[in-house]
């Protein structure tokens, strides 16, 4: 069961051969957790989704309302019976039609939902280890902050960390600066010093950073800061943590010889958990 343009179907029905998204990876998609029949931080998915529908030019539904997604959202959740918990994607593509050049801007809707086991967030304190990726470089630009569905590198990244034992990669941009995990943003913790790339050097643009930094600037003795990060810095961090809004807060144990803690992996996971009660 998907939800096709506002209608729960078994399929869409879609010829691939003609999907823009397929073709050409003009899409994008946006990833929500839904609790307790809550969609969790659904304004700030809103306006990011509609923010990356204006960036690549594709034309914003008049009826799709914040109210209409969540409404929508709730709906294909409520007919798969996942009430407790759910992952769930909302990819946007347009209409067939044209080559490079689309001959319309309209844009069509799917949105997809599956059970996540866990309910409130956690720390995973299992071994968790990571390795730069620097077969290729994510370029500092706009189109790199948004979800589309050209996801090719972080594919590849995700391949050589299965092909050589890590948990992830974190990903460097063409400055050769450390800006994101395959799967998520990257916060650094060196002494009180809480720091995070800024969009600018060509990170996503995640929603789990956005309420992280909220909650880190709360807390006391931490001095937080959007810096550039290099691979020499990794090294002298006490603390590192990959953020997505399915997982939460994931630490990272190991970086080539350097282990690291997860003090404050555990504090932030429980102010966050409790923004979410609070809701």
């Amino acid at each position: 069961m998907v939800n096709y343009n506002g209608n729960i179907v078994p399929t869409t029905g879609l010829s691939l051969e003609a999907n823009r998204g397929f073709l050409y990876g003009d899409a994008i998609f946006d990833t929500l957790k839904v609790l307790d029949g809550k969609v969790l931080f659904s304004e700030d998915h809103y306006f990011r989704l509609m923010a990356s529908l204006r960036i690549v030019r594709m034309e914003i539904p008049l009826y799709f309302t914040l109210e209409y997604m969540e409404t929508e959202v709730l709906s294909i959740v409520a007919a798969l019976n996942l009430s407790a918990s759910a992952r769930v994607r909302i990819t946007f593509f347009r209409k067939p039609g044209g080559k490079y050049t689309p001959e319309t801007n309209e844009t069509e809707f799917v949105i997809t939902a599956e059970p996540l086991e866990t309910l409130l967030y956690a720390v995973n304190e299992s071994e968790y280890e990571v390795e730069l990726y620097k077969d290729f470089y994510i370029t500092k630009q706009l189109v790199s902050t948004i979800k589309t569905t050209n996801r090719i590198l972080n594919t590849t990244a995700a391949i050589f960390a299965s092909e050589n034992g890590y948990n992830s990669c974190l990903m460097v941009n063409d400055d050769k600066n450390v800006i994101e995990a395959i799967q998520g943003n990257v916060f650094m913790l060196t002494g009180n010093r809480l720091v995070t790339p800024p969009v600018s050097d060509g990170c996503l643009n995640g929603i789990m950073r956005k309420q992280l930094i909220e909650i880190a600037k709360k807390i006391e003795g931490i001095e937080f800061v959007e810096a550039s990060i290099s691979p020499f810095d990794l090294q002298k961090a006490d603390e590192i943590f990959i953020t997505n809004v399915i997982t939460g807060i994931q630490p990272v144990t190991r970086y080539r010889k350097k282990t690291y803690k997860s003090d404050l992996s555990k504090e932030l996971v429980k102010r966050l958990n409790a923004k979410v009660r609070l809701g």
